[in-house]
């Protein structure tokens, strides 16, 4: 297994991931606003789609947004969001490694401080994230548009 940048072809698998943290779906139809959403993120140098495949198949992905910032001295702090591994193959130790593997990326990169946030009602993943040394040190408010 490897993990890389994602690709235009891994847009459907990962629509796919993000669509159902349930069950296995098939690949997700591509329509406009996802091409542009994707462009966007492939063309910003301050943004990856990671992919985390064996073989052809993609098994979980994450998005990581560099973001630079005055507080801690200027350092630059990563935000992972949108981290799911396959249903079927959750439990064996994937989404460890591609939270691992992102976070090296991240500090690879002189960031200070990766962050992220996740829905309330994933308690699951809170377990899974405090697992890994995350630790809940601030409430997240949204504000939809």
């Amino acid at each position: 297994m490897i993990l890389r940048v994602a690709t235009r072809p891994d847009l459907p698998a990962v629509l796919a991931l993000l669509a159902d943290e349930e069950r296995v779906v098939d690949p997700a139809s591509i329509d406009e606003a996802y091409e542009k959403a994707f462009a966007a993120i492939e063309s910003d140098p301050r943004n990856e789609m990671l992919v985390l495949v064996d073989g052809d198949t993609v098994l979980g992905c994450l998005q990581v947004t560099y973001i630079p910032g005055l507080g801690r001295r200027g350092e630059e702090r990563a935000l992972i969001e949108a981290v799911r591994i396959r249903a079927d193959r959750r439990g064996g130790g994937l989404g460890r490694e591609l939270m691992k593997q992102a976070v090296d990326r991240a500090r690879l990169r002189g960031c200070g401080l990766v962050q992220l946030t996740s829905s309330k009602r994933r308690t699951d993943a809170h377990r899974f994230y405090e697992s890994l040394g995350f630790a809940r040190s601030h409430e997240g408010f949204k504000f939809a548009l």
